[in-house]
Formats: structure tokens, C-alpha cells, sequence
């Protein structure tokens, strides 16, 4: 039962400062200084909370419990008045500029390789939502983003898209834009499906098959793609870790590759890869052709990072299999019956091949510069150096018949 009537108020108002109850929160406020004011405390997600409703002058009792009843009703939805009354601060905020705000504050500062969501984001969000305000985007914008890209044919893509727009509706929320993710309403089932780990590896037959067809199509496959991949399979490196190497990593001389820690995945572990003579060769031959820069793979175009791009190499394989996302009318598939892969599946098919050839298999995970247990990194600080020597240089001399015929071999 409401505890105050209009003669007390009246009377509290010209009093000493005080704080009297109305009963179920609602407060009217006598401050030290000011004018009084009516209050309602509350509790949220178990914080106790107070909010202000309005000055004496502006508000009657009457209209003081009206509007303590209406954010009780929005508690009762689940919805916190404070955090609601600060989103006029950044109403109108479009969706384009949400994605700058969390690009610039939070994935320049966390990820290795922002570019990576920007281009996402660039590519399937931007032209469909990005003009709108956040508070504008609903779940039917994101159903029909989700739908267009599955119906292109892109499953990871769909899921790398969902994951993205939850993401930015999150940020939203911290930042008091939105109190609403329409994307948590949509699963992996709703984008691209389940993804299973990929296990494509190369057979001794496919890998004579496609470095045969690298070396026929010269022209869309560079000289520099094919030593990427001789080197990538032989060296059982990450796609990554090769193309953005610097040439002050590699002392040639004594046929060793250091790659800091910086430049591993994770920042896991620094390393010491022993080049075999192929490779060495390889990357002689790479040093003339970089005409020096101080990359192994310099970029060939104007671009703002000094080395080959990331998706160099498996565009170029795209090609030769029809693979063209850029081009109305895709090229014709030069690879055959061979079934499709990617540069990443070159480190598998090194793994494979190790083990075909009985390597024991905490060498060949150090050759991957894996964790062989969760207490690797604490008490295994064995980097095997010379028996990963003699696996690289093993492998090397087994896949030389079927990439490096003695016609094109340095």
C-alpha cells in the first residue's frame, strides 16, 4: 500500500533532506542540495539498483507511482531501465560503424590477423546492413545474410558470418546500443551446418598429378606458388609461417630456418627447422627471384603488407580446379577426377607421410611444432633437432621424383 499523500509530500518538500518511502521502492528524494526528486530502487541480475524519475515540480505523486509502475513492468520483461536510458546517448549508430568501433578497439588489439573478420565483414554484411542503425536489424536481415551465402555454396563461410554477427551484436550491448542479439537466435544448423575436421591428404598419386599440372599451367600458377608448395610439403610448415618469413630467419649456410615465437601460431614456442638440400636449393633459387626484398615471398602487386597474401596460393588452386568466385563465367577445371584441396592440406599430407615412413610420432608432431601433451611446454624442452634433420631430409628425398623432376629441379 502506497505509505505517502499529497500534504506530506508538500510538507517534506520545504523539510530538512531526507529519503521517505512510498512503498515498493518508490522514493522521494530531499537532497543537501538540489531540488527534490522522486527515485525508485530496484534490484537487477541481484545488484541493487536506483533510478531517478523526476523532480517534484515535474511529477505529482500520482504520475511519480505511474512511472515507478512502467519500469517495474520493464524488470518484469527482463529489461534494465538504466541500461535502456543510456542508449539515446548512441542512438543512431549505424551498423558500419559498429563494426569500426570493435575493429579498432578490440580485434586490431586481440587477433593476429584482423583482416581476416574485416574482409568478412566487407564481403557478406556490409552491403546488405551496414547503412541501417544497429537498433534497426532484425532477425529476418540475418536470416536472409545466412541464406544467400549457404545458397552460394559457402557452409564455413556461413558459420564464420554467424559467429561474426553475434560478436558485433555483443559489442553492441556492452556499449548500451542495443539490449537486442537477433543473431543468438540462429545455430551452425541455421548457417553452414556442422563442420568435421578436415583429414584430406595427398596420395603419392595425386601429389605427382597436381605438381605436374602446377608446372603445365605456369601462367596461372607462378613459379613462385609451385616452390611455395614444394616447400610447404617438405617442410610440413603453416601456410602462413612460409609466405610472410623474412629472409633474416633463414641462415642457409648451415641449413636452418629460425622461426620466433612471435611468428607461431598462438605465439606458441619458437623453433629451429632443419632444411633438407632440396629446400636450401629451393630457397636459392628464391633469394635471385625475390630481386632483394627482404621477403622470401614478396608481394607482386601494390598491396599493404610487403609479402605474398594469404589467399595467394589457394586461389591459384582454385583456379585450376574451376574455382573462380570473382568471375561470371569460372575456367575450366584443369585438375580432373583429383579431388580438391587446400594449402593446409599440404602439412597434413607431410604428417601422413611421416608416419607411412614409421617416424616415431613425437618427432614428427615437433616437426609440426605441436604440443605433444598438455605439459609439453612446462617439462619437454627436447626440440629433437637432428632427428627432425633426418625426417625432413627423409621426406624430401622421397617426394623429389613426384615435385621436382630432374627438368625443373634447381
Amino acid at each position: 500500500m502506497p505509505n505517502l499523500t499529497v500534504k506530506q509530500v508538500n510538507i517534506l518538500a520545504k523539510s530538512k533532506p531526507s529519503k521517505t518511502s512510498d512503498g515498493n521502492g518508490l522514493l522521494f528524494v530531499v537532497p543537501n542540495r538540489g531540488e527534490p526528486y522522486w527515485s525508485l530502487r530496484y534490484s537487477f541480475n541481484g545488484k541493487r539498483r536506483e533510478k531517478s524519475l523526476g523532480k517534484f515540480e515535474e511529477l505529482t505523486l500520482a504520475e511519480a507511482r505511474g512511472e515507478a509502475e512502467t519500469i517495474r513492468a520493464m524488470l518484469r520483461e527482463g529489461v534494465d531501465p538504466l541500461s535502456l536510458s543510456s542508449l539515446t546517448k548512441h542512438s543512431g549508430m549505424t551498423f558500419n560503424e559498429l563494426f569500426r568501433d570493435m575493429y579498432e578497439n578490440k580485434l586490431l588489439k586481440r587477433l593476429e590477423r584482423p583482416d581476416i573478420p574485416k574482409s568478412k565483414y566487407d564481403r557478406e554484411i556490409a552491403k546488405f546492413i551496414g547503412h541501417l542503425k544497429v537498433e534497426q536489424v532484425n532477425a529476418f536481415h540475418i536470416r536472409d545474410i545466412l541464406n544467400i551465402i549457404t545458397d552460394s555454396g559457402r557452409p564455413t563461410v556461413a558459420n564464420d558470418v554467424l559467429d561474426l554477427l553475434n560478436n558485433l551484436f555483443k559489442h553492441a550491448i556492452q556499449l548500451n546500443i542495443t539490449l537486442n542479439n537477433p543473431a543468438s537466435a540462429f545455430g551452425y544448423k541455421d548457417a553452414g551446418g556442422h563442420e568435421p575436421s578436415r583429414q584430406r591428404a595427398l596420395t603419392n598419386v595425386e601429389i605427382e598429378q597436381a605438381f605436374s599440372i602446377f608446372r603445365k599451367y605456369p601462367e596461372s600458377f607462378t613459379r613462385d606458388n609451385y616452390l611455395a608448395c614444394c616447400l610447404l610439403v617438405v617442410l610440413g610448415v603453416r601456410k602462413s609461417e612460409l609466405i610472410q618469413a623474412p629472409w633474416s630467419e633463414f641462415d642457409l649456410d648451415n641449413a636452418v630456418w629460425h622461426l620466433p615465437k612471435e611468428r607461431t601460431k598462438k605465439k606458441f614456442r619458437a623453433i629451429k627447422i632443419p632444411l633438407p638440400p632440396l629446400a636450401v636449393e629451393w630457397l636459392k633459387e628464391l633469394k635471385v627471384r625475390s630481386h632483394g626484398s627482404d621477403y622470401v615471398f614478396p608481394a607482386r602487386r601494390k598491396s599493404k603488407k610487403p609479402y605474398m597474401g594469404p589467399d595467394t596460393i589457394n586461389s591459384a588452386i582454385n583456379s585450376l580446379f574451376g574455382i573462380d568466385k570473382s568471375k561470371k563465367i569460372p575456367p575450366p577445371n584443369r585438375m580432373g577426377d583429383l579431388e580438391h584441396f587446400r594449402v593446409h592440406d599440404l602439412r597434413r599430407t607431410f604428417r601422413s607421410i611421416g608416419s607411412e615412413l614409421k617416424f616415431q610420432d613425437d618427432h614428427l608432431e615437433r616437426c609440426l611444432n605441436h604440443k605433444i601433451s598438455k605439459l609439453d611446454e612446462i617439462y619437454n624442452k627436447h626440440d629433437f633437432f637432428e632427428q627432425r634433420k633426418e625426417i625432413h631430409r627423409v621426406i624430401a628425398n622421397y617426394l623429389k621424383p613426384l615435385i621436382s623432376p630432374i627438368d625443373l629441379a634447381v
